[in-house]
């Protein structure tokens, strides 16, 4: 069996180069323009991705568990030995210290901007991601690596959306098959840095990730438990898909995030996705308590975080995220009516 990266050198030498079509810049206010990156053809061994030891009875070789197990769960039934050790080795992965940004590093370690500054930053990238279309895992890490780095260095806010900007271009090259090229990230951000700078802050973030790139993020989650959660639904199961994708894109703007594990995260967001969706239902079952490994009582906290986001109670301004999710593409998500409170027996059974 090919290793992914394989598959996209094979891939990536079959298909012609095509210029890519012009694109319009996408403007950060109350941040200074960032400028473009390149990416540091360094992928060394210490970048490639973290490799899980399976049973020697499988035929799987090489697998690379962050990425498989999207494939897996949509192929192999959630109870298969190799599937559940794949989840147990990304649940010890999330909790790694060297893979964890610092809870409170705005008060601690950030000098010259706060948790408005940075939810500004994301709110622009994921502008960023929609206009490139790239996937959301991109988006995901992308953050990923800037709550990281950031709980490790002091920057400045006029440096913040270069960060931002090397971070997005990292992952895309970590993620996608066909990442934007430099002179793209320079245009989209009008050019404010040159090339020189953002391969300077490439390096800085590579390094002070030690080339950990790898890492779980709340869509990684997101995906396994979405496909529990809507085993045995019959309408809707579309909708509930990019409306759980919502409430994982929100909860990136909130500050307040940083501290949670991706899991939990995505838990949390199943648990309100199906309330939402079905406020008459109990959002949470024992299917999804043994998989996740979470009851509901542990998400409570959390769920009533992202349904403060989701009803714009928190972030109402940065409107981005909200924007694309009110789109027909993505079933309107955004504009589905919730009750203002969530039932407390919710979270009292399972």
């Amino acid at each position: 069996m090919q290793t992914r990266a394989a598959k996209r050198r094979a891939e990536a030498a079959a298909i012609p180069q095509v210029e890519s079509p012009n694109k319009k810049r996408v403007v950060l206010r109350e941040l200074s323009n960032v400028s473009n990156v390149t990416f540091p053809a360094v992928l060394n061994q210490k970048c490639r991705k973290k490799t899980l030891p399976l049973d020697p009875n499988t035929n799987i070789k090489d697998n690379e568990a962050v990425h498989v197990v999207s494939k897996l769960d949509a192929d192999v039934k959630m109870n298969d030995p190799y599937v559940s050790q794949i989840y147990q080795y990304l649940r010890e992965m999330e909790m790694e210290a060297n893979r964890r940004p610092m809870p409170d590093y705005l008060e601690k370690v950030q000098e010259d901007f706060g948790a408005n500054a940075r939810g500004t930053l994301i709110s622009w990238l994921a502008e960023v991601t929609e206009e490139y279309r790239l996937l959301l895992d991109t988006f995901h890490l992308s953050v990923s690596y800037i709550d990281r780095f950031l709980s490790a260095k002091i920057v400045s806010r006029q440096r913040l959306q270069l960060l931002g900007v090397s971070s997005m271009l990292i992952a895309s090259k970590y993620e996608e098959l066909t990442p934007p090229h430099v002179e793209r990230f320079c245009y989209i951000t009008d050019n404010t840095y040159n090339q020189a700078e953002v391969v300077e802050m490439e390096a800085d973030v590579l390094k002070s990730l030690n080339f950990e790139v790898g890492n779980p993020t709340v869509n990684t989650f997101l995906r396994r438990f979405a496909e529990i959660a809507s085993e045995n639904q019959k309408t809707h199961k579309l909708e509930f898909g990019f409306l759980g994708d919502y409430l994982g894109e929100l909860s990136l703007l909130d500050y307040n995030c940083v501290k949670l594990l991706p899991s939990m995260v995505a838990a949390s967001a199943i648990f309100l996705a199906r309330f939402i969706l079905w406020p008459k239902v109990h959002p949470w079952t024992s299917a999804l308590q043994r998989y996740s490994r979470y009851k509901s009582r542990e998400l409570k906290q959390y769920v009533l975080i992202l349904h403060d986001l989701y009803l714009a109670r928190k972030v109402g301004s940065l409107q981005s995220i909200r924007d694309k999710y009110r789109q027909h593409k993505f079933k309107n998500v955004a504009t589905l009516p919730s009750p203002p409170e969530i039932p407390e027996t919710y979270f009292k059974k399972w």
